[in-house]
C-alpha cells in the first residue's frame, strides 16, 4: 500500500474523534463529579467511595488486558476493533444509567449496589473504548497521519469534555427539582443516549488499513511477552499512570474545591455585580479547562512538527505542571487568578495526552518491526490499564486523603480539610507529574528519527510479503 493510501480525509478524522466524545461523556462525567456524587448525593462516606472506585477500576483495567487480546483476534467484515462500536454501545447506555440511579437502601445495600453498577459500567466502557482507541494504529500506517488523527481524537475528547463540564450540575438541577438522585440519573441517560449516536458515526465513517504482517494466529504467552519485551511501550505505561495519577488527584476533587474552599462568591469584573453559587463557579472553571486544552490539541500537530512528539510533550508537561503548582499559593479571593492558572495550565497541559497516544502507535509499529508480529489492541488495550490504575489509585488517594483531613460532606470544613483541599489541587499532583518527566526525558528513546527507519524496514517487509493491506 503507498503513502498516498495511507493519508486520511478530514471527514475520517472528524469521525474517528466522534468516538472519544462519546467516550468522554461518560468519562468525564467520572473523572470530575463521581466522588462528588458518591459522597454528596448517593451517600457514602469519602473513604469508601474512594476504596470502591479504586478496587472497581483495578478489576476493569485487568480486564482490558483480555478485551484488547480478544479485538485481536476478532475478525469480521467491518476488521477487528470497529464492529465493537455497535455491539457494546447499548450495554454501556444502560450500564452507565445504572450506576449514576440512587436506591432506596441501607448503607450497606448502597455500598454493594454501588460496587456492582460501577464494575458493569467500568465492564462495559473498556469492552467499547479499547477497540475504539486501538483503531488509532490499523487506520493509517503513516506516523504523522496517526498524529493527526489523534489530534481530531482529542478534540472530540475535550469538545465532549466542555459539554459536560458546562451541564451536567445545571441539568442534574434541573433534571432533579430539588432532588439530585433523580437528576443525576436523568442527566446521565440524556449523555447515554446522545454518546450511542457518536459511537455509530465512528463506526461509519472509519475503515481499517493495517494487518499484521504474520497471518498465523499468535498464542496469548507470545503476545504478553512480546508486550513485556517492548521496553519503550513500558516506558510509556509507566508515564501514562504517572499523568492520569497528575490529572485525577485535582479533578477528583475540584468541585469539593469550590463547594467547600471557594465557596460562594461575589464578583465585580467588567462592570457587572453578580453573586455566584459553587456550582456555577465550580462549572466555569471546568469549562475553562477543558476549552483551554481544546485549544492546546489543535496545536497539536504544530507542536509535533516543530520539536518531535518526544520533545513537545516534555515541554508542554514541565508547563502544565508549574501552572498548577501556582494553586496552592491562592486563597479564595484570588478567583481571577485561580482561572487564569487553570486556562494555562490546560492549555499546555491538553496536548500531552493525545502526543503519548500517537507515541503508543509508535510502540506497536517498534513492537512488530522488532518481532515480526503485530498486536495493536493489546498494546492499547494494556496502554488503557495503565489509565484505569492510574485512575484507580488517584481517586482513592483524593477520597483517602479527604476522610484523614477530617472531611464530612455537606457541612463546613476543618481548616485541615481546607488545606487538604489546595493541596490537590497543586503540590500533590505534581509530584507524580515530575517523575513522569523524568522518565520521558532520560529513558524513552523512540524519536522522529527512529520511527521513519522502522516505518520504512516494515514497508519493505510487507512488501515482501505481498500482504494487501487494504480491507
Amino acid at each position: 500500500m503507498s503513502t498516498e493510501d495511507h493519508k486520511l480525509t478530514f471527514w475520517e478524522k472528524a469521525g474517528y474523534g466522534c468516538g472519544d466524545f462519546a467516550s468522554v461523556l461518560f468519562w468525564q462525567t467520572i473523572m470530575v463529579y463521581l466522588l462528588f456524587f458518591y459522597t454528596d448525593v448517593f451517600g457514602l462516606a469519602a473513604a469508601a467511595a474512594g476504596t470502591m472506585t479504586a478496587v472497581s477500576r483495578a478489576l476493569d483495567a485487568f480486564f482490558d488486558i483480555g478485551v484488547g487480546m480478544t479485538a485481536d483476534r476478532t475478525n469480521t467484515r467491518w476488521g477487528k476493533f470497529r464492529p465493537y462500536l455497535i455491539w457494546m454501545a447499548l450495554p454501556l447506555a444502560v450500564a452507565a444509567v445504572l450506576a449514576f440511579s440512587t436506591p432506596d437502601f441501607s448503607p450497606t445495600g448502597k455500598l454493594v449496589y454501588a460496587y456492582i453498577t460501577f464494575i458493569a459500567f467500568m465492564f462495559f466502557y473498556s469492552a467499547i473504548n479499547i477497540p475504539y482507541t486501538s483503531l488509532l494504529g490499523v487506520i493509517s500506517g503513516e506516523p504523522a497521519e496517526r498524529t493527526s488523527a489523534s489530534s481530531f481524537k482529542f478534540v472530540g475528547a475535550y469538545s465532549a469534555g466542555i459539554v459536560v463540564s458546562a451541564t451536567a450540575l445545571p441539568l442534574a438541577g434541573y433534571f432533579g427539582g430539588g432532588n439530585s438522585a433523580k437528576g443525576w440519573q436523568a442527566t446521565m441517560a440524556l449523555y447515554a443516549a446522545i454518546a450511542i449516536v457518536f459511537f455509530v458515526v465512528t463506526f461509519v465513517s472509519t475503515r481499517e488499513r493495517i494487518q499484521p504482517i504474520a497471518r498465523e494466529k499468535t498464542a496469548v504467552g507470545r503476545d504478553l511477552k512480546d508486550l513485556l519485551s517492548n521496553t519503550p511501550w513500558l516506558i510509556l505505561f509507566a508515564v501514562t499512570i504517572l499523568l492520569i495519577l497528575f490529572v485525577c488527584i485535582k479533578l477528583s476533587i475540584t468541585v469539593h474545591y469550590f463547594k467547600y474552599y471557594i465557596g460562594a462568591r461575589h464578583i465585580e469584573l467588567f462592570g457587572i455585580s453578580r453573586s455566584l453559587e459553587f456550582e456555577w463557579l465550580a462549572s466555569a472553571f471546568n469549562v475553562v479547562g477543558q476549552a483551554a486544552s481544546l485549544l492546546g490539541v489543535l496545536l497539536v500537530p504544530w507542536f509535533s512538527r516543530r520539536l518531535g512528539r518526544k520533545n513537545a510533550a516534555i515541554a508542554l508537561f514541565v508547563s502544565t505542571i508549574l501552572f498548577t503548582v501556582a494553586f496552592f499559593f491562592l486563597g479564595p479571593e484570588d478567583l481571577v487568578w485561580i482561572f487564569l492558572m487553570q486556562f494555562f495550565a490546560s492549555v499546555s497541559g491538553g496536548p500531552v495526552s493525545p502526543l503519548l497516544w500517537a507515541m503508543y502507535a509508535d510502540t506497536a509499529d517498534y513492537s512488530e518491526w522488532k518481532t515480526g508480529r503485530r498486536a495493536t489492541g493489546l498494546v492499547y488495550s494494556a496502554s488503557i490499564m495503565s489509565n484505569k490504575l492510574g485512575w484507580a489509585v488517584g481517586a482513592m488517594l483524593a477520597g483517602w486523603i479527604l476522610a484523614t483531613t477530617g472531611f464530612e460532606a455537606n457541612v463546613a470544613q476543618k481548616l485541615d480539610v481546607l488545606i487538604g483541599l489546595k493541596s490537590m489541587m497543586s503540590i500533590i499532583p505534581a509530584v507524580p507529574g515530575i517523575v513522569a518527566l523524568v522518565l520521558l526525558i532520560f529513558f524513552y528513546r523512540l524519536d522522529e528519527p527512529s520511527m521513519d527507519r522502522i516505518k520504512e524496514e516494515i514497508a519493505a517487509r510487507r512488501e515482501a510479503a505481498g500482504l494487501a493491506e487494504a480491507m
